[in-house]
């Protein structure tokens, strides 16, 4: 039997054969969110449980069932954050950033859930999230899902369906909660396990179940948008209005409520089909209540996360998304190539900006390290041999292409090799 230990269930590593799709989704938003006034902000990853316990409900399954807390030697009671928003409101109140309203920040990083591990959800994931303060009105809302869909552009995902919904304040969601708690208590014998569970603590999760035997049941609900006033329902006709003028395509989906307590009025997910059951890669709304909730005055907030691994999901089915595997792999034979060659490398990486070289690590033949050169995925070998050194020059092979072999002199490497990532 190994003795060799391995990886928590449902927290996996991220190996280099996909660092590649990560790098371009990373460097994707960080463009798109600059491109809309966004600064990053950096939030510790373990937090007081009262922070989200109060945030996200007590009566949700992330607080009851899915958060990692644990006692500290101090007796404070801590939880790795199972989500980015809390964390962001609490660093704006604590370092008094909402002064400069309207706030606009995004974050990136790991979140934690106990959840049962299938594809799509795992126990750490992670999460792009932005985060707007101090705005009140839909434009914002809407515009945070003009720069979702340009994100989904820029990488290139198509297929992806935006749902929106409304949630009301929360004085119309207790009338429409009451409504839904007596409707559904009528039906008992008709709810699974799940929403026999929730149906007292928090009526509104039953409507999001995903078992196919409750959707008839759901369909005969009561509806949440028949209980909004017309203040509600007018900034909800507002931000269809700009979705339309702003051609973003979307559903309106009554049954959508979103996991967390702290959300009111529009709330929104990006779906895809292509994931199975876990077919959310971004969701969010608003919640301007949530400010207070943590101790502050009314605030308006709106924001998003995205999840990574999902996305990574998707974008690994596109063929333009390649991976950065080297230009140039360096073949050296003898130990004053091995010198020479690792000199003339750094010099090329410092004079050609973007250039990516591999080294021989190691020793090995010239057989040997053709062979490491093509597994390593280069189109090119420089070879650097006894002739080579004495020539001042190297070999260049073209290893992806039926092309004849060319020699360079070191002084003239430098173009050589600006023309040729140009082309």
């Amino acid at each position: 039997m190994s003795s060799a230990i391995k990886s928590i269930r449902g927290m996996h590593d991220v190996l280099p054969a996909e660092m590649h799709l990560w790098h371009k989704l990373e460097q994707t938003v960080r463009d798109v969110f600059a491109g809309y006034g966004f600064s990053e902000i950096r939030i510790p990853i373990v937090e007081k449980t009262e922070l989200f316990a109060r945030a996200i409900g007590d009566a949700t399954d992330v607080v009851e069932k899915e958060m990692y807390t644990f006692e500290d030697r101090n007796g404070d009671l801590l939880s790795l954050r199972p989500e980015g928003t809390a964390g962001v409101v609490r660093a704006v109140l604590q370092n008094g950033l909402l002064y400069a309203a309207p706030v606009r920040l995004w974050y990136m990083g790991p979140m934690f859930r106990r959840e049962r591990p299938q594809k799509g959800r795992t126990r750490q994931f992670h999460q792009v999230g932005a985060e707007v303060f101090g705005a009140p009105g839909p434009d914002t809302d809407a515009e945070l899902l003009v720069m979702c869909q340009r994100i989904w552009r820029e990488l290139g995902l198509n297929d992806l369906r935006l749902e929106v919904n409304s949630l009301g304040t929360s004085e119309e969601r207790t009338r429409y909660r009451e409504n839904l708690h007596r409707f559904l208590s009528t039906r008992k014998d008709e709810l699974d396990a799940d929403s026999l569970r929730r149906l007292d603590r928090n009526p509104l999760r039953i409507l999001d179940s995903k078992n196919p035997d409750m959707r008839n049941l759901l369909e005969q609900a009561p509806v949440l948008s028949d209980f909004l006033g017309d203040e509600s329902a007018g900034q909800f006709a507002g931000f269809c209005s700009l979705l339309d003028d702003l051609g973003v395509a979307y559903e309106i989906n009554p049954m959508l409520v979103r996991g967390l307590d702290y959300y009111s009025h529009v709330v929104f997910e990006w779906i895809t089909d292509q994931l199975g059951a876990q077919g959310t890669v971004c969701a969010g709304g608003r919640y301007d209540g949530l400010v207070e909730i943590q101790g502050g005055k009314p605030w308006p907030g709106v924001g998003f996360a995205m999840g990574q691994e999902r996305l990574v999901e998707l974008m690994r089915s596109q063929a333009e998304h390649e991976a950065e595997v080297p230009h140039v792999y360096l073949v050296m034979a003898g130990e004053e190539a091995v010198s020479s060659g690792l000199s003339l490398a750094e010099r090329l990486r410092q004079e050609t900006p973007g250039i990516r070289i591999q080294s021989n690590l190691g020793g090995g033949s010239f057989k040997s390290q053709f062979k490491r050169a093509d597994r390593s995925g280069a189109s090119l070998a420089l070879v650097l041999g006894e002739n080579e050194i004495r020539e001042s020059q190297v070999t260049i092979k073209h290893l992806r292409e039926t092309k004849a072999q060319e020699q360079v002199a070191f002084s003239d490497l430098e173009i050589w090799f600006r023309n040729y990532l140009a082309c």
